[in-house]
């Protein structure tokens, strides 16, 4: 049997939207499992907002995800060029190839004579109401009006219906009559999206076309297509979309309302480990069993396109997060630590690889931090000279009771032998049972003094990392500021 030979087709407008990294790597998944083909072609045809920044965006991020392509950019291969509008001839070459067959056909009908036309519509249907009346449809060669510009426009059938076998939502028939006469080649020579994808898909030998739902509308068109051209019609498999929490399309715009990053760089910039991000998206449309969590060889060796799902789904964010610590938990204290030093640098705190604080403090914050940016921050204090104060919480627990009581502490800190975890936690209670005292009342603002905020690791911990010098340093100068 044929390897599949599958692809991804972002147009460079932008970031790549997670929807996009959940397409691309259901197509990824496919080519690695079956020893396929996986192709990145750059559809950059609307000129008015491609840009080589948002090419390199894109291939930056699927680097980072680790979606390594076979052919396309930077890599080659014997079907490129790999941009869109390094292929100009070749559409050209096929559009007039369609019209020399009777499959299509020039229309010189020009801008204002279709907009004259839309404005006989009634109102409400100007914009979608509008099918081309062909007029040039039959028109014979020695009609064409030489050296005006025009457009090639596919010849749609006007009758029988255009089916196909979905591996996703089954089977899918569309009526022809619903179709006008679609724009294949503009005046410029630059295709339209049907146009131009079907013909690399062709020439490129795709055999499985693995996209977004809201694509389903474009296959019709696009098998017809297929057909006109003589090739073979690959596979489709539609995939459900992703959604805002509250079921509407994913938009950066809606999606920053309701916290949802949606640029795959925010996810890298705050922390992710790539294979967490690789996990969650996964999840949307597809499952294997009740399982969760997945390494990527397992996404891999499970991923068919029999299980997934129809329906669309919608982000859920505390999930997300809980599959990026799951993934972090995963790491040995050098990996993290390894992997949170850029965190902090990007913070404005440097620590060396070799500082011997830093695997006790990770160890401290990795029950709670979920991405590594979270990490750095909770990691913060432990690194500076000073931690910054949480004004609420100083004024809150810095108080004129607190002020004494932390000098003590300092002080029976101070002229302990060994600065360990558990002789600092046998000290410490050892003094509170000597003065009756509760610990809740002195380890709130030992706490603020130490970290500068309400909430941190064990207390213990926290002193036994930040060591004896520091840790009586910080409990005197929050007893002198202590109101």
């Amino acid at each position: 049997m044929e390897k599949p030979r599958v692809r991804f087709a972002p147009s460079p407008t932008g970031y790549l939207h997670i929807g996009g990294a959940r397409t691309a790597l259901f197509n990824w998944l496919w080519a690695r499992k079956t020893g396929g083909t996986f192709v990145l072609r750059i559809e950059d045809t609307d000129q008015a907002r491609s840009t080589d920044a948002s090419t390199q965006v894109i291939i930056d991020s699927l680097r980072w995800l680790g979606l390594d392509w076979d052919e396309g950019p930077g890599v080659g291969g014997p079907h490129g060029p790999y941009f869109q509008m390094q292929r100009l001839d070749l559409y050209r070459a096929h559009a007039d190839r369609l019209v020399a067959e009777g499959k299509a056909y020039r229309c010189y009908t020009t801008r204002e004579e279709l907009e004259a036309m839309k404005a006989k519509l009634p109102e409400g249907k100007k914009r979608d109401g509008f099918v081309y009346p062909r007029i040039w449809r039959d028109r014979p060669q020695s009609d064409w009006l030489e050296g005006q510009p025009y457009v090639v426009r596919f010849k749609s059938p006007s009758d029988g219906a255009t089916e196909f076998d979905d591996k996703v939502f089954g089977t899918i028939r569309s009526p022809n009559a619903s179709l006008d006469d679609f724009v294949l080649l503009r005046s410029d020579g630059v295709p339209l999206y049907n146009f131009g994808a079907v013909v690399d898909d062709v020439t490129m030998g795709i055999t499985l076309v693995g996209r977004g739902s809201d694509h389903i509308i474009n296959t019709p068109k696009q098998i017809l297509l297929y057909r006109a051209l003589g090739a073979p019609v690959p596979e489709f498999a539609h995939l459900p979309m992703m959604l805002t929490p509250d079921g509407k399309k994913m938009s950066k715009r809606l999606a920053d309302q309701q916290g949802i990053d949606v640029p795959v760089e925010v996810y890298r910039d705050k922390g992710w480990l790539p294979d967490a991000l690789l996990n969650y998206i996964a999840r949307f449309g597809w499952s294997s069993g009740d399982q969760e969590i997945f390494t990527r060889d397992e996404l891999v060796a499970h991923f068919d396109w029999d299980h997934c799902g129809k329906d669309d789904g919608r982000y859920d964010k505390k999930k997300s997060l809980w599959v990026s610590f799951e993934h972090l938990r995963k790491l040995d204290d050098d990996a993290y630590a390894a992997a949170v030093i850029p965190f902090l640098a990007a913070s404005g705190i440097n620590v060396a690889p070799s500082d011997p604080r830093l695997i006790p403090a990770v160890r401290t914050i990795r029950p709670r931090a979920q991405r590594l940016c979270d990490a750095a921050e909770m990691l913060a204090f432990y690194f500076v000279d000073a931690p910054v104060m949480d004004a609420a919480v100083v004024a809150k627990f810095l108080t004129a009771d607190a002020k004494a009581q932390l000098a003590e502490v300092a002080a029976v800190l101070d002229a302990l032998p060994a600065f360990d975890e558990a002789s600092v936690g046998a000290a410490f209670e050892g003094w509170l049972a000597a003065r009756s005292l509760e610990i809740k009342t002195v380890a709130q603002p030992a706490r603020v003094a130490l970290t500068g905020k309400g909430a941190s690791p064990g207390l213990f911990e926290v002193m036994a990392v930040l060591g004896r010098e520091v840790t009586v340093r910080r409990l005197r100068a929050a007893a002198d500021v202590a109101a």
